[in-house]
Parts: C-alpha cells; structure tokens; sequence
C-alpha cells in the first residue's frame, strides 16, 4: 500500500460523519448565503450524491458478473466498499445542508447497475476501463466543485469540513483511476470508443443532476 494512502487513511474527513461525530461541523449548516454560493452548495451535494449511487450500482453490476474472479473480485470489492461509505457520508451531508436528491435517482441506479454489468461481461479489462472512464471525470468534477465552493464562508465549521471531504474522495476516485491502468483498462477492445461514450455520459449526468 502507497504511503500517501495510508496517510489519508489516518486522517479522512469523512470519519467525522461515519463514526457520527456529533458537533456544529456535522449538523448545521451556513446561513445566510448568497443566492450563488447557496445554488453551488445545493448543486454540488445533489451531484455528489447522485453520483455515489450511480457508482455503487456499477460496482454492483460488475460483482455481479465478476465476483468470483479471484484477482479482479476482490479489486472491485474494495473499490465498491470505499463507494459505499461515500454515498453513506453524502447522504448524511444531504440531510445536513438541506439539500434534496436529485430526480434521476432512479435513473442513476437503473443506468449503473446495467453500465457495471454490461462493461464486465464485455471482460476484465473492459471493466476496467469503465472505471478509468468514469473516474476521470469525477476526479475533474471534483476539483471543478472545489473551485465553486471556494467562496463559502470558512468562518463555519461545516465548510472546511466538506471541502475536505471533497478532496478526500476526489483522491479516493484517481486511486481508482490508478487501479484500473495497473489492471490493463486501456487494453480494453475499442478502449478510445468505450472511453469516450462512458465519459460523455458521465458529463451529461452531471448536468442534469445538477438542474433536476
């Protein structure tokens, strides 16, 4: 395990609200916001959360088809379960700033699940590159939503949080990334095709979500 791994994972923001650490950081959230800064908030945990169910579903899909494989079962599993203490974590985060899910979020289960299952019934690799795909563009949402959210008022608690919660799982995600090129992802049949087609609609999901 990388060094620069084991030392997020002595620190990770997100422990705050996976051991339910209870303080103003994890329960409130800022008032009086402008009408922009309130809409980059509310738009990027709808996004956030939305994208977390949609990537637990795509490592479902591919357990499903791939969970047996003695060497790639056990890459997705971890992944997943970093996925899964994410959509815990944006779930609580939700709550907390009082922002409602996204309506697609029927669609976001419904459209993983069969991306996850259909990328790995294509083989391993394709699997793989699906991660790559997709985890390249949530890496560069992620940095765009830190840029958004750099005029939220510090002075409460619950922003420096978030924004490290943010950096935490954009890193999670580019580990992710990483996992899948050391497995061969962009060895996948029609790697370039694949790639494109899973990132464009990754990028149009992220819109809608935004708005819907």
């Amino acid at each position: 395990m990388r060094s620069s791994t084991i030392a997020r994972q002595v620190s990770r923001a997100s422990t705050n609200y996976l051991n339910n650490v209870k303080s103003p950081a994890t329960t409130s959230t800022p008032q009086n916001l402008s009408s922009t800064d309130r809409a980059h908030l509310d738009a990027a945990l709808r996004v956030d959360q939305a994208g977390e169910v949609a990537a637990n579903y795509i490592y479902m899909g591919q357990m499903a088809v791939l969970g047996r494989d003695p060497k790639t079962g056990p890459l997705i599993q971890h992944m997943w379960d970093q996925e899964k203490a994410h959509i815990a974590v944006m779930n609580k985060l939700q709550v907390q700033h009082n922002v409602r899910p996204t309506l697609l979020h029927p669609v976001a289960q419904i459209a993983g699940f069969g991306l996850g299952a259909m990328t790995a019934l294509m083989g391993k690799q394709a699997a793989m590159a699906c991660t790559e795909a997709v985890e390249t563009v949530i890496g560069e949402h992620y940095d765009d939503q830190l840029k958004d959210l750099a005029s939220l008022p510090d002075s409460h608690p619950s922003v420096p949080l978030l924004k490290k919660v943010i950096q935490e799982f954009r890193d999670d995600e580019l580990e992710h990334l990483d996992t899948a090129v050391e497995n061969f992802s962009q060895r996948a049949p029609a790697h370039a095709l694949l790639s494109s087609i899973i990132g464009g609609g990754c990028k149009v999901a992220i819109e809608l979500c935004k708005r819907f």
